[in-house]
């Protein structure tokens, strides 16, 4: 199954163009771009930890030695018979190959479909059947297992899969099945550079076709596939080269798997339209990733909240390892704390910039510039279109924000009244994989319902206040309760490390809070302690938890998020 091309409507298209808000850019444009620029400067580093996890040497590429192997494998795809549109399931780890892969397909056209390392059968057979895979490039080893002949295993069951490849280096190709096609990272040939270079002048990219396919968390249902064209991927990394003010200069660390928009969208895509160097991590291994920050001289990076509140109270372990190299760190995926904002920003002179993203295309980003105060960068977003307030990035003047009141379906104006945010413009996509099986995300005047619940804040009405998830909320006698907002609070107590709040089902309440906490090492708590350290900041009573767990940690989907459902007690325990 091919993706047909052109996944927004063409009408559409001409408006948005006319507008500047998408251009006639591809992804493979932008990597082209950099080949011809820079094609002697150091463009892309392996993981430190290669030889551990892998068996083989970490390497490090200029662009034009990147290109040379690239095009090596946009010609073995072609040999293999893939077509514009056809769909290339990936389950690599962030190396060098991972990148040529994208590389190496966008250079044909060819749909890349990323997957979690942590996927095995059950998650692969389902999205490979609803994308309709052609071929699958796996690692040939991994913690332990080999995903390429995992997923080779499972070619009965995937009608549409011809093709699985093994890619890596030589060293690790060795013993593997013998129906596997296996791949090692090669300078192409003149023949093979001419057969790209003429399939390409051909039949070249439409910035409107598709570029990859994502796949939602899945915390609480199948996944759903995300197809995502280059003009929006062009769009939505505008807002992620604007806010942390990447330049050819950076050196970018790269911790977050290239699976969804984080990883793709906060690291590989700024990389790609910038030019500068960009080194690879995985999986998270804090004393490489330190490491790294230090050897590599990492100028940007990114991080989850709780790694960012550990190290930041860990005297001991700041005191062994060199930041001076960086000047920003993004994070995101859950809310950050003020205090640790503000401690990166006065005890290490970081900044962190304050992301909410989504594969369907939320770009929301609380930049240094836009938010000197590390108190309101923590806590709020960027209102675009708010009148009177400009923004630094240039996605403020594409994106359309509304706030509407769930319960009666009415906009929400005044500051204070919890909305959900339904969002349009350039970064959104057009929508999910096999519609016809989805509810419609779109409302009636063609804005995304988002499902997250926001208010408006702020002296002028200028910002966004995160709320939670509308699924998420803790409902309580009739009253809501954002776990964000207690997440936050509960995080600000310097015997926790990490927090998630969710109801707990109660007869006459309806839901009680609860607290689920890991601690700093040493730590203790009791929920009377946890309570006194609320009621001091002058909370209602009835957001006040009622349970208290403690666990060595929270559980995690591969993307990071929290996974709530297995923290919520059954409603007959």
């Amino acid at each position: 199954m091919a993706i047909a091309r052109g996944l927004h409507p063409q009408a559409k298209v001409r408006e948005y163009q006319a507008k500047g808000w998408w251009t006639e850019e591809t992804l493979d444009g932008f990597y082209l771009q950099q080949v011809a620029e820079r094609a002697d400067h150091l463009a892309i580093v392996d993981p430190a930890n290669r030889s551990d996890l892998l068996g083989s040497a970490a390497r490090r590429l200029t662009w034009s030695e990147l290109d040379a192997e690239v095009l090596t494998v946009a010609a073995r795809l072609d040999d293999l018979g893939l077509q514009r549109g056809d769909v290339l399931g990936v389950q690599l780890p962030n190396t060098i190959e991972l990148a040529q892969v994208y590389l190496g397909a966008w250079l044909l056209g060819i749909v890349v479909s990323p997957l979690p390392m942590q996927y095995r059968e059950h998650e692969i057979v389902g999205m490979a059947n609803q994308a309709g895979f052609r071929a699958f490039v796996g690692a040939p080893a991994f913690a332990g297992r080999s995903p390429a002949e995992e997923a080779a295993a499972l070619r009965d069951r995937v009608p549409t899969l011809e093709h699985v490849i093994a890619f890596g280096d030589a060293s690790e190709l060795e013993g593997l099945d013998a129906a596997l096609i296996a791949w090692s990272p090669t300078n192409a040939t003149a023949d093979q550079r001419a057969r790209v270079e003429a399939r390409r002048a051909a039949d070249p990219n439409d910035a409107n076709d598709c570029a990859t396919i994502c796949w939602t968390s899945g915390t609480e249902s199948e996944p759903k596939g995300v197809p995502r064209a280059h003009l929006e991927w062009a769009a939505i990394s505008t807002a992620t080269v604007d806010a942390p003010q990447v330049t050819a200069d950076d050196v970018l660390l790269n911790p977050f798997p290239m699976v969804n928009m984080a990883g793709i969208n906060g690291m590989f895509l700024p990389w790609l339209r910038t030019g500068g160097v960009l080194v690879q991590h995985h999986p998270f291994d804090l004393k490489t990733f330190l490491g790294q920050i230090a050897v590599e001289r990492a100028t940007y990076t990114v991080a989850p909240p709780a790694l960012l509140w550990m190290l930041l109270h860990n005297d001991d372990l700041l005191g062994q390892i060199d930041l001076s190299s960086l000047t920003r760190i993004g994070s995101g995926s859950a809310p950050l704390q003020p205090v640790m904002v503000r401690g990166w920003q006065e005890k290490l002179g970081i900044g962190v910039i304050n992301f909410f993203g989504s594969n369907e295309g939320i770009g929301l980003l609380s930049s240094v510039e836009d938010f000197p105060d590390p108190d309101d960068r923590a806590q709020f977003f960027p209102r675009y279109g708010a009148p009177g307030v400009t923004w630094s990035s240039r996605i403020s003047e594409w994106v359309r924000i509304k706030l509407v009141d769930p319960a009666t379906g009415k906009e929400v104006t005044e500051p204070g009244v919890p909305g959900e945010l339904r969002i349009g413009g350039p970064t959104i996509f057009a929508g999910y994989l096999n519609p016809e099986t989805r509810a419609n995300p779109f409302d009636e005047e063609g804005l995304l319902m988002t499902g997250d619940i926001f208010e408006i804040a702020g002296d002028r009405h200028q910002f966004l206040h995160y709320l939670d998830r509308a699924k998420d909320l803790v409902i309580r006698g009739g009253m809501n309760i954002a776990p964000a907002e207690m997440e936050a609070l509960i995080g600000e107590h310097p015997a926790v490390a990490d927090v998630a709040v969710v109801g707990d089902p109660d007869e006459q309440m309806g839901e009680r809070v609860a607290a689920v906490v890991t601690l700093n090492p040493g730590a203790a708590l009791t929920l009377e302690e946890l309570v006194a350290f609320l009621r001091e900041a002058r909370i209602a009573s009835y957001k006040l938890p009622e349970r208290l767990e403690i666990r060595d940690e929270l559980p995690r989907n591969p993307v990071g998020k929290v996974l709530k459902r297995e923290l919520r007690r059954p409603v007959n325990p």
